[in-house]
């Protein structure tokens, strides 16, 4: 499981807290938000990060093929000369 910053879990924790009171009218506490969170990371966490790597992935081939243009261009024509 990914280790985030302290501070970080404590605002994600209130959000849950928060969630629960406005849209579901009840009361989590700082402990149950916090088990809740661990089992979100655990479950849902590798789909969101899977997702993330495919992302970084069609983000890398989509700039590699763009410095694959890039440096085609920098070909210097070898035909036509004075000298055949």
């Amino acid at each position: 499981m990914i280790s985030i910053p302290k501070e970080m879990k404590d605002q994600m924790i209130g959000r849950i807290q928060s969630y629960f009171e406005e849209e579901r009218d009840e009361e989590i506490g700082e402990l149950g938000a916090d088990l809740l969170l661990d089992i979100f990371m655990k479950e849902l966490g590798p789909y969101y990060y899977n997702q993330g790597i495919a992302d970084a992935k069609a983000l890398v081939e989509e700039r590699w093929g763009s410095v694959e243009e890039d440096i085609e261009a920098l070909k210097r024509s070898t035909g036509g000369g004075r000298y055949r």
